[in-house]
C-alpha cells in the first residue's frame, strides 16, 4: 500500500536510487492507494551522480524530476487468489516514461509475479527473480 509521500527504491538502471510517491493514477477504488502493478507519480529524492562525460550507460534522469513508475514490490502483504500472502522487505518500482514503456534496459532486483496478470509481461521477462 503506496500512498502520498511513500518512498521507494528504484530497482532499474535509469539513473534514480529513491522516489517519493506524489500521486496513485487511477485508483478509484482504493481510495488512493497503490499496490504492486499500479501505476504512480514519483518525484526523484535521490539519483546517482551525473559524470562529466556523456555515454551510453549516463543516468537518464536527475534528482527533482517528476517521473511515472509502477510498484513491483510492496512491505504490505498481498494476498494470492490461492490464499498465500507474499510480502517483500521493501517498498520498490521502475521507473517508466511517457508512453509507459521502461525508462532503464535493466532490473536488478525481486518483482512479483502479480505484474504479469496486470500488464507489465515486459518487467517480469527482465526480472533476475519473479517470486
Amino acid at each position: 500500500m503506496i500512498g502520498l509521500k511513500g518512498t521507494l527504491n528504484v530497482i532499474d538502471n535509469s539513473g534514480a536510487l529513491l522516489v517519493e510517491c506524489v500521486n496513485v493514477l487511477k485508483q478509484k477504488v482504493n481510495n488512493g492507494w497503490g499496490s504492486v502493478g499500479d501505476e504512480i507519480v514519483c518525484v526523484v529524492k535521490r539519483a546517482r551522480p551525473i559524470s562529466g562525460q556523456a555515454s551510453a550507460s549516463a543516468p537518464k534522469v536527475r534528482q527533482g524530476d517528476v517521473r511515472r513508475a509502477v510498484i513491483v514490490r510492496t512491505r504490505k502483504p498481498v494476498r494470492r487468489p490461492d490464499g498465500r500472502l507474499i510480502r517483500f522487505d521493501d517498498n520498490a518500482a521502475v521507473l517508466l516514461n511517457n508512453k509507459r514503456e521502461m525508462l532503464g534496459t535493466r532490473i536488478g532486483g525481486v518483482v512479483s509475479a502479480d505484474l504479469r496478470m496486470k500488464g507489465w509481461g515486459k518487467i517480469v521477462s527482465l526480472a533476475p527473480k519473479v517470486v
